[in-house]
């Protein structure tokens, strides 16, 4: 059971969203088999620059019911378009990062912003064109103002045993972040183990945009992110679980 499906974003991006059902899954954080579901989109589908740039594990109970796998199936439809959603969102914050490049470079000529221009135009070719149409388009350039922070967007490789690691550190830091909310909202979350959830997902998150890293050493950065997620995991689920929590 899956789903292969081609189509165009706004932007004139080709993308290519592929969706399987992986069966029965032993999934080692909550230490329980699941019926997982894999969600994995490719940018610039069929050119020599296509990349993975989204990716998703949905997680069911491993139930094997001809309803079950109606709605299991069901929901498979409803996932692709929610994907789409979620790029066409992605790139819209891209056009954003692009156009505010443009502006910068225009006021300054730093070459710094330059480089990254060029590495924005080659990574979002048509995401690139449609936000300089914009900008072409809109009033003058204003004064600059205090750039906002920006939001770093996952790396998801095409080496499936790396694009496994980082699907399940998304996936284990949603649902320590989850649990560790059930936790604070009951006033069970100490100072101490906030902070700690807190520097784990914010190293998280710092993982799973590197670029610049050899394979062997992305991999083993990626396992030992991943082992110290699902510890604090563990951790946090047992203090949910011992009082009462779902």
């Amino acid at each position: 059971m899956g789903l292969n499906q081609n189509h165009c974003s706004r932007s004139g991006t080709p993308y290519h969203l592929q969706i399987e059902d992986r069966g029965p899954v032993f999934d080692d954080a909550t230490e329980a088999w699941v019926r997982r579901v894999n969600v994995i989109a490719y940018a610039n589908y069929g050119e020599p620059s296509a990349r993975i740039v989204y990716g998703r594990d949905h997680d069911f109970p491993d139930v094997r019911t001809h309803e079950n796998n109606r709605a299991v199936a069901l929901r498979i439809q409803e996932l692709a378009a929610e994907s789409r959603g979620i790029l066409e969102e992605r790139e819209e914050r891209q056009v954003g990062r692009i156009k505010k490049l443009l502006e910068r470079y225009y006021r300054s000529r730093d070459e710094n912003v330059k480089r990254e221009i060029e590495e924005a135009n080659a990574l979002y070719p048509f995401v690139f064109a449609r936000a300089f149409q914009e900008l072409k388009a809109e009033r003058p350039p204003t004064p600059e103002a205090a750039a906002a922070p920006e939001e770093s967007e996952t790396v998801y490789p095409l080496d499936p045993v790396r694009r496994e690691l980082v699907l399940e550190i998304e996936r284990v830091g949603q649902e320590l972040q989850r649990d560790l909310t059930s936790l604070k909202a009951r006033g069970a979350a100490d100072d101490i183990l906030q902070a700690t959830c807190a520097k784990l997902l914010a190293r998280a998150k710092e993982s799973l945009a590197r670029r610049d890293a050899s394979a062997d050493f992305a991999t083993r950065h990626l396992e030992m992110t991943r082992n110290s997620l699902v510890t604090a995991y563990r951790q946090v689920r047992a203090r949910v679980t011992r009082g009462g929590g779902a």
